[in-house]
């Protein structure tokens, strides 16, 4: 049986740039450690936009340049980078969740379990969590709640009461 952690969008424009709070800021370490120590595949997600975000459905929503790629702010957190290796994959996402993502784990011969990390639990993380489900209804889903963070305390908390409702782990 194999395993996958997914580290979602665990970038700089989201720790400590445009976006940062001090909860993501907090929980780089445990995610670090959690990388380090997970007995399985490791998949790291990147928010990736464009120049013209702004003028994108989300941009007019959310109207902060963030992580557009090749940036600095777009880059991986240098403690989690240096821990990746070429067998690592990454899955450039331009919105929330990943399909593709979900299509390659659905591919996966033997999935017993998927452990979701990172940031924005109320955003990213949810949506990936959810669109794994919908694909692997009969696989183990889990998200480390001390290795995630909201965009506030509040939405963190209220993704993960959202996320236990629909069957996923949180632990």
């Amino acid at each position: 049986m194999k395993k996958a952690l997914i580290v979602v969008d665990m970038q700089k424009d989201f720790i400590n740039g445009v976006l940062g709070t001090k909860e993501a800021e907090a929980i780089v370490d445990y995610v670090a450690e959690t990388i380090k120590n997970f007995d399985g595949e490791v998949i790291f997600t990147r928010d990736t936009h464009s120049e013209n975000y702004l003028k994108t459905q989300e941009g007019r929503n959310l109207p902060i340049r963030h992580c557009i790629k090749g940036t600095d702010g777009w880059q991986l957190d240098k403690k989690l980078e240096c821990l990746r290796t070429d067998a690592m994959k990454i899955f450039d996402k331009p919105t929330f969740g990943s399909m593709i993502l979900a299509e390659y784990l659905k591919a996966q011969e033997d999935l017993e379990s998927v452990t979701l990390v990172g940031l924005c639990t109320d955003i990213c993380v949810i949506s990936n969590a959810i669109l794994i489900k919908t694909v692997l209804p009969e696989v183990e889903i889990q998200v480390i709640e001390k290795c995630c963070a909201g965009v506030t305390p509040q939405n963190h908390k209220n993704a993960l009461e959202a996320m236990k409702m629909c069957q996923i782990n949180i632990i």
